[in-house]
C-alpha cells in the first residue's frame, strides 16, 4: 500500500533510506538542513525541503501530521533527534521510527514515544560478525540476541535429500525452519519437509542461533547431515 512517509534527516542512513523508499512506490518528504543533500535528494524522491525538524512551526506549515510515518535519521545529533521526534508526536504522526546511536539515546526515544528504535550501525556490525563468524552462510538478518535468519547456499552434500531428513523442521535434529528456497529465478514459499534440495540451491533458514552454527559445523566436518 503506497504510504505518505517523511524522513528526518538525509545522512548516510536517511538518503539511501529516502531513495529506497520512493523506489518502491511511496511519496517521500526528506527535510534536512543541509542545502547539499537536500538538492541531491529532490531528484531521487518526491520531494525534498531545507528545513529544521526541530522547529514546531516548520513542521506544521509542512503538514507532517498529514504523513503516514516518519522516520527521523538523525541518530548522532541526539538533542536534534529526541526534539523531532517529540514535535512528530505532538503533530499526531500516527507511527514513528527513530534511528539511535546508543542504548541510552534508545531508551529515551521509547519513552518519549518512538513507536520504533533501530540501531542500524549495531546490526550490520551483528550482521557482519555472524557472517565472518558462521562460514557458509552470504547474508544474516539477527532477530534479537539468539535467534536470525540466513541466507545459506546449499551444500553439495544437501542436494537430493528432503529436507526433514536433513535435519530441518520442528522435529529435526537441528530444530530449524527453511522459510524458502530459492531455486534460480523461482522460489519454494514454506516448503514442506518433504521438498528436496537441489544443487544450487539457497535456502533461507531461521531459528537460534546455536543451532545455526551446530548445523553448518556438521556440514563442514561432515558433509550433510541426514537423519
Amino acid at each position: 500500500m503506497k504510504k505518505q512517509i517523511l524522513i528526518v534527516g538525509l545522512g548516510r542512513f536517511g538518503m539511501p533510506l529516502a531513495a529506497a523508499l520512493f523506489d518502491v512506490g511511496h511519496d517521500v518528504l526528506a527535510i534536512d538542513t543541509d542545502d547539499k543533500k537536500v538538492q541531491e535528494a529532490a531528484v531521487r524522491i518526491t520531494h525534498a525541503v531545507q528545513a529544521d525538524a526541530t522547529s514546531e512551526t516548520v513542521l506544521r506549515e509542512l503538514g507532517a501530521g498529514n504523513f503516514d510515518m516518519a522516520i527521523v535519521t538523525t541518530g548522532s545529533e541526539v538533542e536534534a533527534s529526541v526534539l523531532a521526534t517529540i514535535l512528530l508526536k505532538k503533530l499526531g504522526v500516527p507511527y514513528i521510527i527513530a534511528r539511535a546511536n546508543s542504548d541510552l539515546h534508545g531508551s529515551i526515544l521509547d519513552k518519549i514515544g518512538a513507536d520504533k528504535v533501530v540501531y542500524p550501525e549495531k546490526e550490520m556490525g551483528l550482521r557482519i560478525a555472524r557472517e565472518v563468524e558462521m562460514e557458509g552462510i552470504t547474508d544474516f538478518i539477527p532477530l534479537g540476541e539468539k535467534y536470525g535468519i540466513a541466507k545459506v547456499a546449499a551444500p553439495a552434500g544437501f542436494a537430493g535429500e528432503k529436507l526433514g531428513a536433513l535435519g530441518f523442521g520442528p522435529r529435526g535434529h537441528y530444530d530449524l525452519a527453511v522459510l524458502l528456497i530459492r531455486r534460480g529465478e523461482e522460489a519454494v514459499v514454506s516448503p514442506d519437509i518433504n521438498d528436496i534440495v537441489l544443487a544450487g540451491d539457497i535456502l533461507i533458514i531461521a531459528g537460534d542461533i546455536t543451532c545455526l552454527e551446530q548445523m553448518l559445523s556438521d556440514v563442514k566436518r561432515n558433509g550433510a547431515k541426514s537423519k
